[in-house]
């Protein structure tokens, strides 16, 4: 999973070295809105992290909501409280698959903030 988010790592810089107009790929898409959708922080801080325009992300996101019109959202608070008698065990792997998600979010902020720190070629 790792060697998916260098290649979204790589393209956002390949898009930030040309003159025209940046695009990015449905999946650098579904991950920024993922990571907003996960990480509880403002959608202006994330968009600043991911360098790119708060509007943008804001328009991502409103596409998916409308592509899931009457569906709970993916990321709710309820979903991270487990029902009274719930299996153990499968508490336990939801709990490793939310820890590895979280990991792989950190790499990508990490990895963005290295690209953006390089002094320009």
């Amino acid at each position: 999973m790792v060697d998916t988010f260098d290649k979204l790592l790589l393209e956002l810089e390949r898009c930030l070295m040309g003159t025209s107009r940046r695009q990015f790929t449905d999946e650098f898409k579904r991950e920024s809105v993922g990571l907003l959708a996960s990480s509880g922080r403002p959608l202006s801080q994330i968009a600043r992290e991911l360098g790119i325009a708060a509007s943008m992300l804001r328009s991502w996101r409103n596409a998916g909501d409308r592509g899931k019109a009457g569906s709970p959202p993916a990321y709710s608070s309820a979903a991270a409280i487990p029902p009274a008698g719930a299996d153990l065990a499968a508490e336990n792997a939801r709990l490793r698959r939310e820890n590895e998600r979280l990991r792989m979010e950190r790499e990508i902020l990490k990895k963005t903030l290295r690209i953006f720190s390089e002094a320009p070629r």
